[in-house]
Protein backbone atom coordinates (compact mmCIF):
# COMPACT_ATOMS: atom_id res chain seq x y z
CA UNK A 1 0.00 0.00 0.00
CA UNK A 2 1.19 3.65 -1.08
CA UNK A 3 1.93 5.61 1.71
CA UNK A 4 0.10 9.03 1.79
CA UNK A 5 -0.53 11.83 4.09
CA UNK A 6 -3.25 11.49 6.93
CA UNK A 7 -6.50 14.70 6.28
CA UNK A 8 -4.49 16.53 8.99
CA UNK A 9 -1.15 16.99 6.61
CA UNK A 10 -3.01 16.26 3.23
CA UNK A 11 -4.60 18.16 0.12
CA UNK A 12 -7.98 19.88 1.41
CA UNK A 13 -8.17 17.70 4.86
CA UNK A 14 -9.79 15.25 3.41
CA UNK A 15 -10.73 11.93 4.92
CA UNK A 16 -9.38 8.40 3.94
CA UNK A 17 -12.23 7.39 2.17
CA UNK A 18 -11.33 9.88 -0.63
CA UNK A 19 -7.49 10.02 0.04
CA UNK A 20 -5.73 6.75 -0.47
CA UNK A 21 -3.76 6.48 -3.38
CA UNK A 22 -5.27 3.30 -4.03
CA UNK A 23 -9.00 5.22 -4.39
CA UNK A 24 -7.91 8.55 -5.64
CA UNK A 25 -7.60 9.35 -9.75
CA UNK A 26 -5.96 12.74 -8.63
CA UNK A 27 -2.45 12.48 -6.76
CA UNK A 28 -0.18 15.33 -5.57
CA UNK A 29 3.55 15.03 -5.57
CA UNK A 30 5.55 17.74 -3.30
CA UNK A 31 8.90 18.05 -4.88
CA UNK A 32 10.20 21.04 -2.34
CA UNK A 33 13.38 21.75 -4.63
CA UNK A 34 15.05 24.72 -4.22
CA UNK A 35 18.78 25.29 -5.13
CA UNK A 36 19.57 28.30 -7.88
CA UNK A 37 16.68 30.86 -6.67
CA UNK A 38 18.63 34.34 -7.65
CA UNK A 39 16.71 37.06 -5.55
CA UNK A 40 14.34 35.82 -3.06
CA UNK A 41 14.39 32.23 -1.40
CA UNK A 42 11.40 30.52 0.35
CA UNK A 43 10.41 28.18 -2.56
CA UNK A 44 11.28 24.92 -0.52
CA UNK A 45 8.56 25.90 1.73
CA UNK A 46 5.78 26.32 -0.83
CA UNK A 47 4.09 22.80 -1.25
CA UNK A 48 3.93 22.85 2.87
CA UNK A 49 2.09 26.07 2.99
CA UNK A 50 0.07 25.15 -0.47
CA UNK A 51 -1.23 22.26 1.48
CA UNK A 52 -1.78 23.78 5.21
CA UNK A 53 -3.39 26.51 3.35
CA UNK A 54 -5.90 23.69 1.54
CA UNK A 55 -7.48 22.95 4.61
CA UNK A 56 -9.34 26.07 4.59
CA UNK A 57 -10.22 25.87 1.12
CA UNK A 58 -14.67 24.78 0.13
CA UNK A 59 -14.84 20.86 -1.01
CA UNK A 60 -17.45 22.61 -3.00
CA UNK A 61 -16.34 24.60 -6.28
CA UNK A 62 -19.22 27.43 -7.20
CA UNK A 63 -17.31 27.35 -11.03
CA UNK A 64 -17.71 23.48 -11.29
CA UNK A 65 -20.52 22.78 -9.23
CA UNK A 66 -19.38 19.75 -7.87
CA UNK A 67 -17.18 18.61 -4.95
CA UNK A 68 -14.30 17.35 -6.89
CA UNK A 69 -12.18 15.83 -4.06
CA UNK A 70 -15.18 13.32 -3.20
CA UNK A 71 -15.87 12.59 -6.93
CA UNK A 72 -12.22 12.19 -7.77
CA UNK A 73 -10.42 11.40 -4.99
CA UNK A 74 -7.19 13.23 -4.13
CA UNK A 75 -4.07 11.53 -2.64
CA UNK A 76 -1.50 12.87 -1.25
CA UNK A 77 1.95 11.91 -1.09
CA UNK A 78 4.83 12.40 1.49
CA UNK A 79 7.25 14.85 0.07
CA UNK A 80 10.18 14.10 -1.63
CA UNK A 81 13.50 14.11 0.32
CA UNK A 82 16.49 15.49 -2.32
CA UNK A 83 19.22 15.36 0.31
CA UNK A 84 22.31 15.85 -1.52
CA UNK A 85 20.16 15.25 -5.01
CA UNK A 86 20.54 18.40 -7.37
CA UNK A 87 20.82 19.66 -11.08
CA UNK A 88 19.91 16.41 -13.07
CA UNK A 89 19.96 14.11 -10.29
CA UNK A 90 17.27 15.46 -8.83
CA UNK A 91 15.04 16.58 -11.92
CA UNK A 92 15.81 12.54 -12.72
CA UNK A 93 14.40 11.99 -9.10
CA UNK A 94 11.18 13.78 -9.48
CA UNK A 95 10.84 12.15 -13.12
CA UNK A 96 11.02 8.72 -11.49
CA UNK A 97 8.33 9.82 -8.98
CA UNK A 98 5.81 10.73 -11.35
CA UNK A 99 6.29 8.18 -13.94
CA UNK A 100 5.46 5.80 -11.10
CA UNK A 101 1.96 7.49 -10.81
CA UNK A 102 1.25 7.73 -14.15
CA UNK A 103 1.82 3.89 -14.79
CA UNK A 104 -0.93 3.82 -12.47
CA UNK A 105 -3.12 5.65 -14.17
CA UNK A 106 -2.91 8.67 -12.02
CA UNK A 107 -3.73 12.26 -12.75
CA UNK A 108 -0.42 13.97 -11.21
CA UNK A 109 -0.26 17.18 -9.67
CA UNK A 110 3.21 18.51 -8.87
CA UNK A 111 3.94 21.06 -6.17
CA UNK A 112 7.16 22.98 -6.28
CA UNK A 113 9.92 24.39 -5.39
CA UNK A 114 11.33 26.56 -7.74
CA UNK A 115 10.56 26.03 -11.70
CA UNK A 116 13.38 24.41 -12.15
CA UNK A 117 11.38 21.20 -11.14
CA UNK A 118 8.85 21.75 -13.68
CA UNK A 119 11.23 20.04 -16.51
CA UNK A 120 10.85 16.08 -15.09
CA UNK A 121 7.25 16.41 -14.95
CA UNK A 122 6.94 17.83 -18.49
CA UNK A 123 9.20 15.27 -19.90
CA UNK A 124 7.26 11.69 -17.88
CA UNK A 125 4.02 13.23 -19.14
CA UNK A 126 5.53 13.16 -22.75
CA UNK A 127 6.42 9.86 -22.33
CA UNK A 128 2.86 9.31 -22.11
CA UNK A 129 0.85 11.78 -24.71
CA UNK A 130 3.76 12.39 -26.92
CA UNK A 131 1.64 14.33 -29.02
CA UNK A 132 0.52 17.44 -25.91
CA UNK A 133 1.39 21.21 -25.70
CA UNK A 134 3.01 22.46 -22.76
CA UNK A 135 1.21 25.69 -21.94
CA UNK A 136 3.17 27.84 -19.27
CA UNK A 137 2.36 30.61 -17.25
CA UNK A 138 5.01 32.74 -16.13
CA UNK A 139 6.35 36.55 -15.77
CA UNK A 140 9.77 35.21 -17.36
CA UNK A 141 10.31 33.00 -20.32
CA UNK A 142 13.25 30.66 -18.86
CA UNK A 143 14.62 30.47 -22.07
CA UNK A 144 18.06 30.76 -20.23
CA UNK A 145 20.89 28.78 -21.77
CA UNK A 146 22.06 29.04 -18.51
CA UNK A 147 22.09 31.34 -15.56
CA UNK A 148 24.49 31.89 -12.91
CA UNK A 149 26.61 29.36 -14.28
CA UNK A 150 24.09 26.68 -13.65
CA UNK A 151 21.97 24.91 -17.59
CA UNK A 152 19.47 23.43 -14.26
CA UNK A 153 18.58 26.82 -13.32
CA UNK A 154 15.13 28.41 -12.58
CA UNK A 155 15.80 30.62 -15.45
CA UNK A 156 16.97 28.51 -17.75
CA UNK A 157 14.13 25.19 -17.19
CA UNK A 158 12.40 25.57 -20.47
CA UNK A 159 15.03 25.79 -22.55
CA UNK A 160 16.20 21.96 -21.13
CA UNK A 161 12.19 21.49 -21.80
CA UNK A 162 13.30 22.25 -25.54
CA UNK A 163 16.11 19.81 -25.74
CA UNK A 164 13.20 16.86 -25.50
CA UNK A 165 10.33 18.66 -26.77
CA UNK A 166 9.28 20.45 -29.50
CA UNK A 167 9.52 24.48 -28.68
CA UNK A 168 6.15 25.09 -31.62
CA UNK A 169 4.41 23.12 -29.14
CA UNK A 170 5.37 25.47 -26.21
CA UNK A 171 2.85 28.33 -25.73
CA UNK A 172 3.57 31.13 -23.11
CA UNK A 173 1.18 33.35 -21.79
CA UNK A 174 2.02 36.17 -19.45
CA UNK A 175 5.61 36.89 -20.19
CA UNK A 176 7.02 40.46 -19.26
CA UNK A 177 10.79 39.96 -18.22
CA UNK A 178 13.63 38.37 -20.42
CA UNK A 179 16.95 39.19 -21.94
CA UNK A 180 17.48 39.49 -25.80
CA UNK A 181 18.57 35.87 -26.24
CA UNK A 182 15.33 34.81 -25.04
CA UNK A 183 13.58 36.77 -27.13
CA UNK A 184 15.70 35.64 -29.98
CA UNK A 185 15.04 32.36 -29.31
CA UNK A 186 11.53 32.66 -29.24
CA UNK A 187 11.46 34.24 -32.45
CA UNK A 188 13.89 31.88 -33.97
CA UNK A 189 12.41 28.50 -32.45
CA UNK A 190 8.48 29.54 -33.25
CA UNK A 191 7.21 29.32 -29.91
CA UNK A 192 4.02 30.45 -29.28
CA UNK A 193 3.79 33.89 -26.83
CA UNK A 194 1.51 35.34 -25.43
CA UNK A 195 3.81 38.46 -23.84
CA UNK A 196 2.01 40.78 -21.00
CA UNK A 197 2.49 44.42 -23.46
CA UNK A 198 -0.10 42.81 -26.24
CA UNK A 199 -2.52 41.48 -24.08
CA UNK A 200 -2.96 44.59 -22.54
CA UNK A 201 -2.59 46.55 -25.62
CA UNK A 202 -5.52 45.07 -27.23
CA UNK A 203 -3.30 43.04 -29.91
CA UNK A 204 -5.57 40.39 -29.92
CA UNK A 205 -9.04 40.37 -30.69
CA UNK A 206 -9.41 37.72 -28.34
CA UNK A 207 -6.54 36.35 -26.25
CA UNK A 208 -7.83 33.65 -24.37
CA UNK A 209 -9.31 32.11 -27.52
CA UNK A 210 -6.20 32.28 -28.96
CA UNK A 211 -4.40 30.72 -27.01
CA UNK A 212 -7.23 27.61 -26.78
CA UNK A 213 -6.52 27.59 -30.29
CA UNK A 214 -2.96 26.92 -30.63
CA UNK A 215 -3.38 24.23 -28.25
CA UNK A 216 -3.39 20.52 -29.08
CA UNK A 217 -5.85 18.21 -27.29
CA UNK A 218 -3.67 17.06 -24.89
CA UNK A 219 -2.62 19.69 -22.20
CA UNK A 220 0.10 19.62 -20.11
CA UNK A 221 0.14 22.90 -17.85
CA UNK A 222 3.35 24.45 -16.22
CA UNK A 223 2.35 27.65 -13.81
CA UNK A 224 4.91 29.72 -12.11
CA UNK A 225 2.73 31.31 -9.92
CA UNK A 226 4.81 34.95 -10.36
CA UNK A 227 2.11 35.16 -13.78
CA UNK A 228 0.19 37.07 -11.26
CA UNK A 229 0.72 40.53 -10.63
CA UNK A 230 2.15 40.92 -7.09
CA UNK A 231 -1.28 43.01 -6.03
CA UNK A 232 -2.60 39.70 -5.49
CA UNK A 233 1.00 37.22 -5.46
CA UNK A 234 3.75 38.56 -3.22
CA UNK A 235 4.66 35.63 -2.39
CA UNK A 236 7.56 34.43 -5.24
CA UNK A 237 10.78 34.86 -5.64
CA UNK A 238 10.81 36.91 -8.82
CA UNK A 239 7.97 39.54 -8.67
CA UNK A 240 6.79 40.91 -11.78
CA UNK A 241 4.80 44.07 -12.18
CA UNK A 242 1.90 44.13 -14.79
CA UNK A 243 0.82 40.74 -14.53
CA UNK A 244 -2.48 39.28 -14.16
CA UNK A 245 -5.67 38.90 -12.52
CA UNK A 246 -7.67 36.23 -10.46
CA UNK A 247 -10.89 36.21 -12.43
CA UNK A 248 -9.30 36.74 -16.21
CA UNK A 249 -6.84 33.78 -15.09
CA UNK A 250 -9.70 31.01 -14.08
CA UNK A 251 -11.76 32.04 -16.87
CA UNK A 252 -8.91 31.00 -19.56
CA UNK A 253 -8.56 27.67 -17.46
CA UNK A 254 -12.46 27.25 -17.97
CA UNK A 255 -12.05 27.55 -21.56
CA UNK A 256 -9.31 25.06 -21.96
CA UNK A 257 -10.84 22.33 -19.70
CA UNK A 258 -13.85 22.33 -21.91
CA UNK A 259 -12.48 21.80 -25.48
CA UNK A 260 -9.01 20.50 -24.49
CA UNK A 261 -7.77 17.59 -21.99
CA UNK A 262 -5.72 18.81 -19.38
CA UNK A 263 -2.85 15.89 -18.29
CA UNK A 264 -1.30 17.21 -15.85
CA UNK A 265 0.05 20.28 -13.94
CA UNK A 266 2.50 21.60 -11.74
CA UNK A 267 2.62 24.49 -9.46
CA UNK A 268 5.85 26.26 -8.42
CA UNK A 269 7.48 29.38 -6.73
CA UNK A 270 5.65 30.16 -3.83
CA UNK A 271 7.64 31.47 -1.43
CA UNK A 272 5.36 31.72 1.89
CA UNK A 273 5.81 35.13 3.58
CA UNK A 274 5.38 34.82 7.51
CA UNK A 275 2.38 36.23 8.70
CA UNK A 276 0.97 36.98 5.01
CA UNK A 277 -1.09 33.72 4.63
CA UNK A 278 -3.17 34.85 1.78
CA UNK A 279 -1.02 33.83 -1.01
CA UNK A 280 -0.59 30.44 -0.29
CA UNK A 281 -4.23 30.38 0.10
CA UNK A 282 -4.85 31.87 -3.48
CA UNK A 283 -2.22 28.93 -4.73
CA UNK A 284 -4.50 25.89 -2.92
CA UNK A 285 -7.30 27.43 -4.36
CA UNK A 286 -5.88 27.72 -7.69
CA UNK A 287 -4.81 24.07 -7.11
CA UNK A 288 -8.30 23.04 -6.77
CA UNK A 289 -9.63 24.89 -9.77
CA UNK A 290 -6.99 23.82 -12.27
CA UNK A 291 -8.08 20.05 -10.80
CA UNK A 292 -11.45 20.79 -11.55
CA UNK A 293 -11.47 22.74 -14.86
CA UNK A 294 -8.97 19.28 -15.78
CA UNK A 295 -12.00 16.99 -15.27
CA UNK A 296 -15.12 19.43 -15.81
CA UNK A 297 -16.07 16.99 -18.68
CA UNK A 298 -15.97 13.87 -16.67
Amino acid sequence: MTRVLPATKNFLSIGEEHSSYEQAKIVILSAPYEHTVSYGGGTKRGPKALLEASQFVEFWDEDFKRELCFEMGIASLPPLLFNDRKDAEALDFIRVSVTSALNDGKFVVTLGGEHTISAAPIQAHFEHYPNMSVLQFDAHSDLRESYQGNRFSHASVMARVVEFFSPERIVQVGIRAQCIEEYEFIRQQKIQTYFACDINAGKYADWQQSIVDCLRDDVYITFDIDYFDPSIMPATGTPEPGGFLWDETIQLLKKIGSVKRIIGFDLVELAPIKQLPFPSFLAAKLTYKIMNAAFQTA
